[in-house]
């Protein structure tokens, strides 16, 4: 109930104020502290979750963790799986950093003495050589600046214009000495670092190179205004534009080809994200199974020797209130489970045919057609479908993989986006290189098997599947 104060302006003269009292009856939702939390638990990812299931067993006493149960064949066959993709991603990295790093990978390329293995920073790494080095400590101020402007990939992002800005005022700094400590910078491991633009930086990684190698020159040339002609494969009009020769193209190609276009990269590469499925997906007896992953998330239990301490007994009110939260942490992840499980449930009902022949089976499904079904609002489901991924014998997908807007057949029936994808690219694939199949054309064959769609539809699907456009499979095809 809420009380609000109107103000009534006077049919009289003075046009008088006269403050009312108005009493107002509302009906509001509140969410209780046990449903925020239910709601939280449900969006987190499996790591996410698992962390702060680790704060909470620190935290509470009445807080256990239970025997995990023994791991079905399906799950142990997963984990030792996901186990060696780790082990094959690691030695694959060390591999190519033995082979690129600094920005090279072989073809007579030096090999970085400065190779990191200890998780440094490129900001760090470009530091610590800038206090090896021979720089003045005014170099050093602004090569600390210029350190400061470059990213992750090793480009610098400022002008030299900015980068003076940022500098004190009076310390007076030239543009040519800034430029003159950049020269320095660049100079750097890895090669191609504080580049402005991806010439520039193949460019630095080239005149590293020994002077005799050849077709150093011409790759200068190349890295200098033919990047966009390389990138579109036009290379005899790079032959007829520098009047070369076919041989002395493809040693310069060769030489740009192999620089680091993201040298930075070398140093401080993206953490790898490793994906842990939440549910399981197996065919058993010709009917198809879903199960909670038992080791995805530990299994959690009330302390009973502390419970049996607060039985009969009106003190201890820090445990009761302990006791209180672990129930109701326990009872959050049950129905986070169990809201997990419908889900994945109506999710294979549905797909069941993609399961069995793949993509070009899968059927159009939103999250209303889920939420319907298993009699939940869209934005639960929503969340229940993000960060969350399911183990299937075609292999691990996100739940939203599944949703995919629908087109109309001819037969009045919906067909799934994802399947419509999945007919192009076996279509283009199946294809005569020499005659490769136009947007168009392929529009026309999937109207022959009753699917209707546009031409720029095929294009849409196309280009997001990163499949090269008819003129330009013809031109690879021709090369």
């Amino acid at each position: 109930m809420s009380v609000k104060f109107i103000s009534d302006r006077s049919s009289n003269s003075d046009a008088m104020l006269k403050p009312s009292l108005q009493l107002k009856l509302g009906q509001t939702l509140t969410m209780t502290p046990q449903l925020q939390q239910a709601i939280r638990l449900l969006q987190l990812p499996v790591l996410d979750l698992n962390a702060q299931i680790q704060d909470a067993l620190e935290e509470n006493i009445m807080l256990e963790m239970e025997d995990l149960p023994d791991v079905p064949q399906t799950s142990g066959e997963t984990t030792a799986e996901i186990e060696t993709i780790k082990a094959e991603d690691q030695w694959q990295t060390r591999a190519e950093r033995n082979i690129q790093d600094g920005g090279w990978n072989g073809e007579g390329r030096p090999i970085s003495e400065f190779a990191d293995e200890s998780g440094q920073t490129l900001r760090e790494h470009l530091l610590w050589q800038l206090e090896m080095e021979h720089f003045s400590p005014r170099e050093a101020i602004i090569g600390e600046a210029i350190i400061d402007a470059i990213n992750d990939d090793g480009y610098l992002t400022i002008s030299l214009e900015e980068i003076a800005e940022i500098l004190e005022p009076d310390s007076d700094v030239k543009l040519d000495e800034i430029e003159a400590t950049l020269d320095k910078v660049q100079k750097l491991d890895p090669a191609g670092v504080g580049a402005r633009s991806l010439s520039e930086c193949i460019i630095l990684q080239l005149r590293q190179l020994d002077s005799s190698t050849p077709g150093l020159d011409l790759a200068i040339d190349l890295a200098n205004e033919h990047l966009d002609l390389i990138a579109t494969r036009e290379y005899g009009e790079i032959r007829r534009s520098l009047r070369t020769s076919e041989e002395q193209l493809h040693d310069a190609l060769a030489l740009v080809r192999g620089c680091n276009p993201r040298p930075g990269q070398s140093v401080s590469p993206a953490a790898a994200e490793y994906v842990i499925p939440d549910v399981f997906v197996r065919k058993v007896d010709n009917r198809w199974h879903v199960e909670i992953s038992p080791t995805g998330v530990p299994r959690l239990s009330v302390n009973q020797q502390y419970a049996q301490l607060l039985r009969g007994s009106g003190d201890h009110a820090v445990l009761r209130t302990q006791l209180q939260e672990a129930r109701w942490l326990i009872r959050s992840l049950e129905i986070r489970n169990e809201t997990l499980l419908k889900v994945a449930t109506c999710i294979v009902s549905r797909q069941t045919e993609f399961l069995e022949q793949g993509d070009e089976a899968m059927k159009p499904m939103v999250l209303r057609d889920v939420a319907e079904e298993i009699g939940m609002h869209e934005s639960t489901i929503s969340r229940v479908t993000t960060n969350k991924y399911m183990h299937t014998p075609r292999g691990v997908f996100e739940f939203k993989y599944f949703f995919s807007s629908h087109l109309s057949t001819a037969d009045g029936e919906e067909q799934s986006s994802t399947s419509v994808r999945a007919k192009i690219r076996k279509l283009i694939g199946a294809e005569n290189p020499g005659k490769p199949l136009s947007d168009s054309k392929i529009a026309d064959l999937l109207a022959n098997e009753g699917i209707k769609v546009a031409r720029r539809t095929v294009a849409k699907y196309r280009e997001s599947m990163n499949i090269a456009s008819s003129s330009e499979r013809r031109k690879r095809a021709a090369r």
